[in-house]
């Protein structure tokens, strides 16, 4: 397995990646993916790719620095903002790989702590994250209202 930062030739499979991360249709993956490769995204500020013995893209972790995490002391917090692995792939050590990448560029960046979240009834990320040394910092319900 390789982890490395992604590049232009990863495009699609990176899309294939978030669409299966975020599969809502209303998601513009391809315009995300466009502003992040010609640099002029504001999120992620950070992408790695896991690839397979073969060269295929098996999981991808998104970054971003954030002022603020739950349970976080630091006005500087990389944070998790995506994590994904190809099913075929859990339970081989490619997600708590792509956390130590993610911690390595998180330190790159100048940063002591790395957050993280997942959807409440999502108890198989969960899983993963006590697993691999996060601990739990609380559970937020958010709320909308249109205007």
């Amino acid at each position: 397995m390789v982890i490395r930062p992604v590049q232009e030739s990863d495009r699609a499979s990176w899309e294939r990646l978030r669409e299966a991360l975020w599969p809502e249709p209303a998601r513009p993956h391809a315009g995300e993916i466009d502003r992040f490769l010609a640099g002029k995204a504001r999120e992620p500020l950070g992408v790695l790719m896991a690839f397979d013995d073969q060269r295929n893209a098996i999981g991808v972790i998104e970054l971003s620095i954030r002022p603020y995490a739950e349970g976080c002391t630091t006005d500087r917090v990389a944070f998790i903002e995506g994590w994904y692995v190809d099913p075929a792939a859990r339970r081989a050590g490619v997600g708590a790989a792509l956390v130590a990448s993610a911690e390595a560029w998180a330190r790159s960046q100048g940063c002591t702590e790395l957050g993280s979240d997942a959807e409440v009834d999502n108890l198989s990320s969960a899983a993963a994250h006590l697993a691999l040394g996060f601990v739990e910092a609380g559970v937020v319900r958010c709320f909308k209202k249109s205007l």
